[in-house]
């Protein structure tokens, strides 16, 4: 390895993350990424099968002594959260990411970093790799779209599977094992367009922007702000002192499952209209820099004179459906959970908002713990768009991912634990989280399917400011390595 983490250790780890981190793997573009694990197992003997959607799955045999093991199936996703920051230029269709270290973490400039699930996957490329460590045999299930609702996840071929012991390593901690996991669903709110003509009018940005955003399930109790939400106040505002100003287009999001950094809205504006206009978002800024002082402190409201130009602007009735639905939409945590303390149980991201040719459409995604509870989201929802009524409608798309059910007696929680203990003299703290992974859709259809979860340190997931501990790395893999060595029975 002679790139920008060619001396960090592990370097058998650290290579394979900065050669998945040189292939473009965003959601629904992992072609190529797909491409190189077939290319990887090609080189190396493994049998190896790529599904129609770049779903991976690489079998390799037990090492001496190991040969007639239970065999053990890995589990990650290849694909990654394309974010970037705002004066970033960047390509995650056809470029790479750029890779540097500062004080003990592994970051991408001004992107996200994709060690969610890069590193987890890297531990498994470097023992199919080595020739050293002893392992049984092995059935690496990689998935694709994991971060679009778990659609590679749901496609899986798992009738090729013939173990019955998974170890994943989508997780972001290495002081405690993940045992079990929530459920989620995915819900497509639309406000279908009504157009008019606009006359005398000037056209201005509304733009929210400088939060933190984050991942939907790890970071939704920390309160921070949602930008599609934020957007929806200050147009409310607007519209409660003037009829005047017409929306021609909204947007706002990347991702379903990533809390919204940033948001915009074109305004067609009287020159009348604009100094109320104008009075209404600073004093809304002012209101949201006070309110998010803490968990946002970067938050930027900003009203600037746009470029663009629109022949027709959505009607008000239109808009006002639109802005109130939005207000009215369920955003963060639903409950708490009475179980774990400092987690939820549901939660709520309202992730995407986009303007396509016959509609406004926002994506939100429901996770929780417990099933029934995400249904009754769902069901809210639902229950607003009925009562909008008038080209307003609401579904439930994609996955309903089932939960990943806790099981105090597992054998592979057992092995993980005594794994830790050996490694670090420390007993491993034992959590079921409300983060919905693509674990209790496998759990379902592998009869007996045991499971456990193993992490390694990354903050700031699904944002530019996402890093990977170099330690950790260090850590986990001797972890790693001690639970493959104690899986022979």
């Amino acid at each position: 390895m002679s790139g920008v983490l060619s001396q960090l250790e592990p370097k058998e780890v650290f290579q394979f993350f900065e050669t998945l981190s040189d292939i473009p793997r965003g959601s629904s573009h992992e072609e190529k990424v797909s491409d190189w694990f077939v290319q990887f197992a090609n080189e190396r003997g493994y049998e190896v099968f790529q599904d129609d959607l770049h779903n991976i799955l690489i079998k390799a045999p037990g090492t001496p002594g190991y040969e007639n093991s239970p065999t053990l199936i890995f589990h990650g996703h290849m694909d990654m959260v394309c974010k970037k920051t705002i004066d970033v230029e960047h390509d995650f269709l056809n470029e790479g990411l750029k890779l540097y270290t500062e004080d003990g973490f592994v970051r991408a400039k001004g992107t996200t970093l994709g060690a969610d699930n890069g590193i987890g996957i890297s531990y498994f490329l470097a023992l199919l790799d080595s020739k050293e460590i002893p392992h049984p045999p092995i059935e690496m299930a990689i998935t694709v779209m994991e971060e679009m609702g778990k659609v590679g996840g749901e496609g899986f071929h798992t009738e090729k599977l013939t173990g019955t012991r998974m170890l994943d390593m989508n997780w972001h901690m290495d002081d405690h094992i993940l045992a079990g996991c929530g459920g989620d669903v995915s819900v497509k709110y639309s406000v279908f367009l009504e157009r008019e003509a606009v006359a005398d009018a000037k056209f201005y940005s509304l733009d929210i922007l400088g939060l933190i955003g984050g991942h939907c399930e790890f970071d939704i109790v920390l309160e921070r702000g949602n930008s599609i939400k934020l957007l929806a106040r200050v147009l409310n505002n607007i519209l409660s002192a003037t009829n005047e100003v017409r929306v021609a287009t909204i947007s706002g999001g990347v991702q379903n499952n990533v809390i919204p950094s940033e948001a915009n809205a074109i305004l067609a504006i009287k020159d009348s209209e604009f100094e109320t206009v104008k009075a209404i978002v600073l004093s809304t800024y002012a209101e949201l820099k006070d309110e998010y002082n803490i968990t946002d402190p970067d938050v930027k409201m900003e009203l600037t004179e746009s470029d663009q130009v629109f022949e027709q602007v959505f009607t008000a009735k239109m808009t006002e459906k639109l802005v109130k639905s939005i207000m009215l939409l369920p955003n963060g945590v639903i409950s708490m959970s009475f179980k774990i303390e400092g987690i939820s149980e549901c939660s709520n991201n309202i992730g995407i908002m986009t303007t396509e040719e016959n509609a406004v459409e926002i994506v939100s995604t429901i996770t929780s713990i417990v099933t029934t509870r995400k249904h009754e989201v769902v069901k809210e929802m639902l229950a607003l768009a009925d009562l909008v009524g008038d080209g307003v409608k609401a579904e439930q798309i994609g996955t309903d991912a089932p939960e990943w059910i806790y099981n105090p007696d597992s054998y592979m929680l057992k092995i993980a634990t005594e794994a830790y203990k050996a490694v670090t003299g420390e007993e491993p703290e034992v959590y079921a989280m409300p983060a919905s992974l693509e674990l209790g859709l496998f759990q379902d259809r592998v009869k007996g399917l045991d499971i456990v979860s193993v992490g390694t340190v990354t903050h700031g997931v699904h944002t530019p400011s996402e890093e990977l501990g170099i330690e950790s790395v260090g850590k986990v893999w001797k972890i790693f390595k001690e639970m493959m060595k104690n899986l022979k029975d």
